[in-house]
């Protein structure tokens, strides 16, 4: 708001802003990867705003998706990305194209709560945020 609106869309001033809770726990029906992935990313998330209980699905969601691209890029790292068919061809293992797709996931996903530079360089979260510029504390 302080820069401007270079898109020139209508700001959103009656945006909802979640009460922040406690830290949400993970779905039990996470596979265990999954789980291990929340559990390392959950307490960050939430300390800076970003995952409250209203976010429990969309990073179930990433966290899921971690999940199956890992096991798919492990499987290839062990037995190659590569099969013979039955008359001798050469194509690509299933897992190429699982883990092609949870990669798309889980990047689009990631992106929705600052997990890529990119990303993160445009969320403006946490609660003791210092101002960024002298503009930005006068106007504060």
């Amino acid at each position: 708001m302080l820069e401007g609106n270079p898109g020139k869309r209508k700001l959103n001033d009656r945006e909802p802003i979640p009460v922040i809770s406690d830290l949400p726990l993970p779905p039990e029906w996470l596979e265990p990867a999954a789980r291990e992935e929340w559990e390392r990313l959950a307490r960050n998330l939430h300390d800076l705003g970003l995952l409250t209980d209203l976010d429990m699905a969309p990073f179930a969601v990433y966290c899921q998706a971690y999940a199956r691209w890992k096991e798919a890029e492990e499987y290839i790292s062990k037995n190659g990305s590569v099969m013979e068919t039955k008359s001798g061809y050469l194509m690509q293992v299933p897992q190429v194209g699982i883990s092609k797709a949870n990669q798309a996931i889980m990047l689009k996903a990631a992106a929705e709560f600052g997990l890529t530079p990119s990303a993160r360089a445009m969320i403006v979260a946490g609660k003791d945020r210092e101002p960024a510029d002298d503009m930005e504390a006068l106007l504060s």
